[in-house]
């Protein structure tokens, strides 16, 4: 009788070494020990960096640039190259970002990132050239793959990638945001409300004119943002450890940023001085304050949307917005603004980032600021959250959001404020005498005026109408 030999079992764990010593990695992963030690040392937050796919396909982009330029220069085999290429490629295309499991918040100023990223580009070009993984006799996570370069630059260049990837989705959400309001603006060109100043009647306006504000405040917000963006062009690859470009060739720089810009499309350039370059956080601090000033003002609309909407009965119900759930477990019938209090929220969570940002930025010290992990998590979240929600704003409430066109034209009727409108026609002692007594017995500024034989009918008509309200240049 034949006996078939057991198969040989399959290793659970590969061991590889670092100057502290040997670990058992295990044997499927495409991190290494450098990744291993990192995760046990920061379980801070739970969330790994591959959570932020903008910053792992960036850290991609620069590991491909750098091969490319190492083959150039004759320090790196063409086929070390080639299999590093293909991993980024693949990196690129949202493959592996898995493996990158250390968490955004780390010690060592990004450095577990940037080893994670050595580890997971070595082992998958090994695989790529018929080797094991774990093989680093035959390509090098730190030899190889980091060859020329230092986490002090990786990192930075990585993360300023990372956010003009990131603010672009933020650009275009705030379009869609901004052509929602200006869409009702349109839509409430003639309907005639009260102004309000100090939560006081003030002056007649428009509806529209009310939401084209907030469409205007968008179109400017993107572009101070735009301007924010541009800096993050401004990199430090090549710099290495403090920016003197230790054990980097002198070409590698120029032709390593060469190949980023192609493989990014993004108008990259390496900063003049790069021992500045390393150490300055100062581009991070400005896109942090762009993202608050849009934060704030869009706290503000959300306040406005809520006071608006604020009823149905007992409030202002100037407008309605669209009822996307009930609002209470106890009280039948309620319904709350729940799309604006969310972004309310997002506002205030990104509030808070900069001044995250700003004590880290701050917290810098000599050569290198070693707190950048928490710059590019707390921008990034503060990017990918408003970027959603102005999605969720535009699609959940704006784009619903009806007039209670009657209720409006009763308000401007008992409104007092009118009388500011009539003022250069009737006086200002006339239109004082017309406030006053409206406002002892309760009767319109219009019956007044028409019962004081001030202004005709026509006339009056003709002065309130929305087109003369809304008059670009009115007093």
């Amino acid at each position: 009788m034949v006996t078939t030999p057991a198969p040989s079992p399959v290793p659970a764990f590969r061991v590889e070494h670092d100057l502290l010593g040997e670990r058992d990695v295990p044997a499927g992963a495409y991190y290494g020990i450098h990744t291993l030690r990192a995760v046990e040392n920061f379980p801070i937050t739970g969330t790994p960096i591959g959570a932020h796919p903008e910053l792992v396909t960036a850290l991609a982009c620069v590991k491909q640039a750098a091969a490319l330029a190492n083959r150039d220069l004759g320090l790196l085999e063409p086929a070390k190259a080639d299999a590093v290429v293909a991993a980024c490629e693949e990196i690129r295309a949202g493959k592996l970002h898995e493996a990158f499991v250390v968490d955004v918040i780390q010690g060592g100023a990004g450095t577990s990132t940037n080893m994670n990223a050595n580890e997971v580009v070595a082992n998958r070009a090994l695989e790529l050239l018929g080797h094991a993984r774990g093989d680093y006799a035959r390509l090098h996570p730190l030899e190889d793959v980091n060859a020329g370069q230092s986490t002090n630059d990786v990192y930075p260049t990585a993360v300023r990638i990372a956010l003009d990837l990131t603010a672009r989705r933020l650009l275009d959400a705030m379009e869609v945001l901004r052509d929602a309001f200006a869409a009702k603006a349109e839509e409430f060109t003639d309907v005639l409300k009260m102004g309000r100043t100090q939560l006081q009647d003030a002056v007649p306006m428009t509806l529209g004119q009310e939401f084209a504000t907030y469409a205007i405040m968008l179109e400017e917000d993107r572009g101070r943002l735009a301007e924010a963006c541009a800096l993050m062009h401004e990199i430090n690859l090549g710099g290495t450890a403090i920016g003197t470009g230790l054990n980097a060739h002198p070409e590698y720089a120029a032709l390593a940023s060469r190949h980023l810009r192609e493989i990014t499309g993004l108008p990259l350039t390496v900063a003049d001085d790069l021992v500045e370059a390393t150490q300055d956080a100062g581009a991070f601090v400005q896109l942090s304050g762009v993202l608050k000033r849009i934060a704030v003002k869009l706290s503000k609309t959300c306040n406005d949307l809520r006071l608006l909407s604020c009823g149905p009965r007992a409030g202002f119900a100037e407008i309605n917005l669209p009822p996307v759930q009930a609002g209470s477990s106890i009280m039948p019938g309620k319904v709350n603004p729940v799309v604006p209090e969310v972004v309310n929220q997002i506002a205030f969570e990104v509030i808070g980032n900069d001044m995250a940002v700003t004590m880290a930025a701050e917290a810098g010290q000599l050569q290198l600021n070693a707190f950048e992990p928490l710059i590019a998590h707390s921008l990034l979240k503060s990017i990918t959250h408003l970027r959603a929600g102005c999605l969720t704003l535009a699609g959940r409430c704006v784009s619903g959001i009806t007039a209670n066109r009657e209720h409006l034209a009763h308000l401007v009727a008992r409104s007092i404020g009118l009388v500011t409108a009539l003022n250069p026609h009737i006086g200002y002692e006339q239109a004082t005498a017309v406030a006053q007594e409206a406002l002892s017995s309760g009767r319109s500024v219009r019956e007044l005026v028409l019962e004081r034989g001030l202004l005709t009918e026509a006339r009056l008509r003709e002065i309130l109408h929305p087109d003369n309200i809304a008059r670009p240049h009115a007093r």
